[in-house]
């Protein structure tokens, strides 16, 4: 964890000049490396994480969903990938993935991660320790503050825009490009994080 960003896993990966692509900057492909990278750290590196003999038959990666929010370019600073734990499943961990260099964000990422089982290769239930583990790098609003919680007045505004949405999806064809755009902006739907280009603790 982080001094700066007490509920994150970050891990400091520099950026080489392989990476560059034809256009002089970061190649989208291998910005999803730098999640990998960062979750595999967290998972299989961590110092909890090996002294409790976590994830022993490793992970699987089910879903990556991804905002490239502002061009990466190689430079000697390396790059912050920070990791927060937006919610846990059964068998999988929700982990929000930011990709930042002082002062800016250049990918937010949300990835979900499924604890294997060795002898099937399928997902496996999540032990206690792991459960455990993971629920100590939720941020506060992941882990339930009012922000967002089910029954809350944000909540319910966000339930009746995305009902909204809804409903424009159902109109006939005679309904407007425009009205769909802006029912699916007003819930949330075109870009899960929002174009929020600073750079800043998922934590806070």
């Amino acid at each position: 964890m982080s001094a700066l960003y007490p509920a994150a896993h970050v891990l400091s990966c520099p950026t080489r000049w392989s990476d560059v692509d034809e256009n002089g900057h970061i190649n989208n492909a291998r910005l999803v490396g730098y999640i990998q990278e960062g979750i595999y750290d967290l998972l299989c590196h961590h110092a909890t994480a090996v002294r409790q003999s976590l994830f022993p038959s490793g992970f699987i990666i089910a879903r990556h969903e991804i905002d490239y929010l502002e061009q990466l370019h190689h430079r000697p600073e390396p790059l912050s990938v920070r990791l927060t734990v937006e919610r846990l499943g059964r068998s999988s961990a929700q982990v929000e993935v930011n990709v930042c260099r002082e002062p800016l964000t250049f990918m937010r990422a949300r990835t979900v991660v499924v604890a294997r089982d060795r002898e099937s290769g399928r997902s496996r239930k999540l032990s206690q320790n792991e459960r455990r583990f993971l629920s100590a790098f939720m941020s506060v609003v992941s882990a339930g503050s009012p922000v967002g919680r089910p029954g809350t007045a944000a909540t319910a505004a966000t339930d009746t825009a995305r009902g909204d949405a809804r409903a424009v999806a159902a109109q006939s064809p005679a309904a407007s490009a425009a009205q769909r755009m802006t029912a699916r902006a007003a819930a949330g739907v075109g870009s899960p994080f929002g174009q929020r280009r600073r750079c800043r603790a998922s934590a806070g």
